[in-house]
């Protein structure tokens, strides 16, 4: 009760709002309608493997009562609304947990001098940025590349302003297409050495047809790299992060960017996507190879890391 309290009081000094206030707002809150934690886990969690005819589809885990042809335009809709401050959000929203995690990700990917990566729902370049970074910095390497891909133009056109002025734009390192995740026709097989995606599988209709894809266009031998929001098994961490991603997040987004709808349906689609355990064998499933659990958890599972490789024979 204590922590929770606590949190609570940092979420008001964030959003620079007296606690009076803030209480005021969270007696009228009422939790969104979503299945738990618990409840998901078992449920996503099989028993035995699954045939690769009858496995089931990640889309039937959804439980947001949004129909899966409509997933991506709604998605859509909410992207084009938060793309100018999107970044800036969500570090505020993670206590600038977000830029760690991402870092610890594209330290995790390994990246070698040359590649070629393919950066899917990327958008705004966060990624793009940090992996050129890296590579300049610690591979010392000017002739690795990357190729971002993603379904909203409102989010390219951010990624583009911020890339504009880059000795990587002028040197041919970076370059857009706007694409869906979930059929990357423009892309050909076994061309990419790294697929990532960051933050961008809990919005699409149908993760599965994206993993497949993703194992289409990977060289054997290349790495498979997602990002992904989790779920925090943990009793007490889990209770804080349901109501966070409830009625926090909501609340942080009508303070922060006064759109409260819409960072909603973000807190949603993230809830309501599959635990770390069923969406690693999901990975497997599509032909990528997973090291050990086949996952690590950041922050109790706030936010979980997915690196593997797909064969060479």
């Amino acid at each position: 009760m204590l922590f929770t309290t606590s949190i609570r009081q940092a979420f008001a000094r964030v959003c620079n709002t007296n606690m009076g206030t803030f209480t005021k707002f969270m007696k009228q809150q009422q939790p969104l309608a979503l299945p738990s934690i618990r409840a998901m886990s078992s449920a996503s969690t099989p028993t035995q493997k699954a045939s690769a005819t009858d496995s089931p589809t990640l889309d039937m885990l959804y439980g947001d009562n949004v129909p899966i042809n409509a997933k991506k335009d709604i998605m859509g809709d909410v992207y084009c609304k938060v793309a100018d401050r999107y970044d800036a959000v969500s570090d505020m929203i993670s206590m600038s947990m977000n830029k760690r995690w991402k870092q610890r990700f594209i330290e995790q990917m390994r990246p070698m001098p040359g590649d070629k990566m393919l950066d899917v729902a990327g958008g705004t370049c966060e990624v793009a940025r940090r992996y050129l970074q890296y590579q300049d910095t610690v591979n010392h390497d000017t002739t690795s590349s990357v190729h971002v891909v993603d379904f909203n133009d409102s989010m390219l056109q951010v990624g583009r302003r911020r890339m504009a002025q880059s000795s990587w734009i002028n040197n041919g390192r970076v370059s857009f297409a706007q694409g869906n995740a979930e059929d990357l026709a423009e892309v050909p097989d076994n061309s990419v050495d790294i697929y990532c995606i960051s933050a961008g599988m809990h919005n699409l209709p149908h993760p599965e047809r994206a993993l497949r894809e993703a194992y289409r266009v990977v060289k054997p031998g290349g790495r498979f790299a997602c990002l992904e929001y989790g779920h925090t098994d943990t009793p007490v961490i889990g209770q804080i992060c349901r109501w966070y991603w409830d009625t926090g997040i909501p609340f942080l987004g009508q303070v922060l960017a006064n759109d409260r709808a819409s960072y909603e349906r973000l807190a949603r689609s993230v809830r309501t996507f599959p635990h770390q355990k069923r969406f690693a064998q999901a990975i497997r499933q599509a032909g990528f190879h997973l090291p050990g659990a086949g996952y690590e958890l950041y922050q109790w599972g706030m936010m979980v890391a997915y690196i593997g490789s797909k064969p060479r024979t």
